[in-house]
């Protein structure tokens, strides 16, 4: 059964689209079956692995569609995707005239998921009904942090929320990790934030920091995670880390 991660901050330009396509990229090329799942009608992740909807999305997902009829597989072995669209939009607001509209895509997930090993949910960049039915889908929450200032203020709230769907719907939801981004190690403000979420989060926090990095902010516009663009680069060896920790925590 695969373990389903949601990578969450209601926080934008974090990280959260670029952790989830490359620890998924990553654990496909290590041999571990992974589904993207995109939430965000943006459609970044969709874009990122280079791949389009041109039919069916996860608009189709939460309007009853099966898992196996939707996820795509991409150019990358074993990395499959359900790709989103600029209509899921509309779901936001359809998704709150429901009394059950929070656990819709816990009921897709519940058939499907067993050719995977790791199922990721890119959340949007809010804490709305998408990222409220991640959160109720999912076993463990990963969270992006970039090292800087603002993100230490919207991280206790971030976990207030998560603790609150935790006790609402999902009681075995929990942390997987807090993966600090975009670290600039000539800085001392990098420092600083690292030092601080470290004494706040504990062992939640991983190891391996990701980079500040040109080549790992230009993949997404190829198409290609980091390993795909450059595995020699600094931003594709952080994550293949990031990716072997996650297998170990898992």
């Amino acid at each position: 059964m695969a373990k389903v991660y949601a990578v969450a901050n209601q926080k934008g330009g974090v990280g959260k689209t670029t952790t989830a396509i490359n620890l998924a990229a990553c654990l496909a090329e290590a041999g571990e079956p992974a589904l993207v799942i995109d939430l965000d009608p943006q459609a970044n992740a969709t874009s990122g692995l280079g791949e389009r909807a041109n039919g069916t999305s996860t608009y189709d997902l939460l309007d009853g569609a099966s898992l196996q009829e939707l996820a795509k597989p991409t150019k990358f072995p074993n990395l499959h995707l359900i790709p989103a669209k600029p209509d899921l939009a509309g779901a936001t607001v359809e998704l709150t005239q429901h009394s059950d509209g929070e656990t819709y895509l816990r009921q897709a997930l519940s058939t499907g998921t067993e050719k995977y090993s790791f199922v990721f949910l890119d959340c949007p960049p809010s804490f709305g009904p998408l990222t409220v039915n991640a959160l109720a889908a999912a076993d463990r929450v990963l969270i992006p942090v970039q090292a800087e200032y603002y993100a230490l203020e919207g991280l206790s709230q971030l976990v207030h929320s998560i603790n609150l769907v935790k006790a609402r719907l999902n009681p075995r939801l929990a942390v997987g990790g807090v993966l600090l981004t975009m670290v600039d190690g000539r800085t001392r403000l990098s420092a600083d934030v690292e030092a601080e979420v470290r004494k706040h989060f504990g062992e939640l926090v991983f190891t391996q920091t990701v980079p500040r990095s040109v080549r790992l902010a230009e993949a997404p516009s190829h198409g290609l995670p980091a390993i795909a663009y450059d595995r020699r680069s600094r931003g594709a060896d952080a994550y293949w880390k990031v990716a072997m920790e996650l297998v170990e925590r898992a």
